[in-house]
């Protein structure tokens, strides 16, 4: 049984859960940001000269947000059922 289902003295899971979802978020403005930038890979790698920035650090954060979406995917889902629960319970 997980120490934050509910049992007494167990430490408060919520927090880790909220935090969870923050990485999704961050991690997609990192990349906004390094293509705002302007960052030259080529600068950073002098094997890769001539290559765009979108093929390094953006694409890297880019799959990084993709990466961590389950936590937004579990949410919205659990809203979403809620929500359609809710409209079946109101007459």
């Amino acid at each position: 049984m997980s120490a934050c289902a509910g049992d007494r003295g167990a430490p408060d899971c919520r927090p880790a859960r909220w935090i969870g979802l923050a990485a999704s978020p961050s991690f997609g403005l990192m990349a906004l940001g390094s293509v705002l930038a302007g960052t030259r890979v080529d600068a950073l790698c002098g094997a890769m000269q001539g290559s765009s920035a979108l093929f390094g650090m953006t694409a890297m954060y880019l799959l990084m947000a993709v990466f961590h979406l389950p936590p937004w995917v579990r949410l919205l889902y659990a809203a979403r059922r809620a929500a359609r629960t809710a409209a079946r319970a109101c007459p």
